[in-house]
């Protein structure tokens, strides 16, 4: 055999390797791939009430009318330890301790009030949430960016 042949052979080999190894990648199941890559925590925010019902008179029952809900959608519990709830004026909340059951909802007041399982209260005597346009942004306890959600006009006047 020539030593072009040869090299032609070894590169119709390397072809139909790479080729079968493409194959078998794309054949794989959408589970098994998903396994593939470390799974990161899955907690959105999935409901925001940031203008509360009636007057916005600062009293206590007002402020807790003002809240932002988080869900977490898979069945184990994530630790919120060190992650944060920031508003676009930069007024953050951070969680201590706290661990968010697997399918369960949290709802963070902005008021008063005494934490529990399923309630959490910032503790703040005004209003965080604007009620024309504001971003509620979660982050973890390394900074990085779970989820956000933005209303209202925002950057250049445009409409969320």
């Amino acid at each position: 055999m020539s030593a072009s042949a040869c090299v032609s052979a070894r590169r119709l080999a390397a072809a139909a390797l790479a080729a079968g190894v493409l194959v078998s990648v794309a054949a794989l199941p959408a589970s098994a791939a998903d396994h593939a890559r470390p799974s990161r925590p899955k907690v959105e925010i999935s409901a925001v009430q940031y203008d509360s019902p009636g007057r916005d008179d600062r009293s206590n029952r007002s402020l807790n009318k003002e809240w932002v809900e988080l869900t977490n959608t898979t069945r184990r519990a994530v630790n919120l330890d060190g992650w944060t709830l920031e508003d676009a004026s930069g007024h953050t909340y951070t969680f201590d301790g706290y661990r968010l059951a697997g399918r369960a909802t949290v709802r963070i007041h902005t008021g008063l009030g005494r934490d529990t399982r399923t309630d959490l209260y910032q503790d703040r005597r005004h209003y965080v949430w604007n009620n024309d346009h504001d971003t509620a942004t979660l982050s973890d306890h390394r900074g990085r960016v779970i989820d956000e959600e933005s209303w209202g006009y925002h950057r250049g006047g445009s409409r969320h």
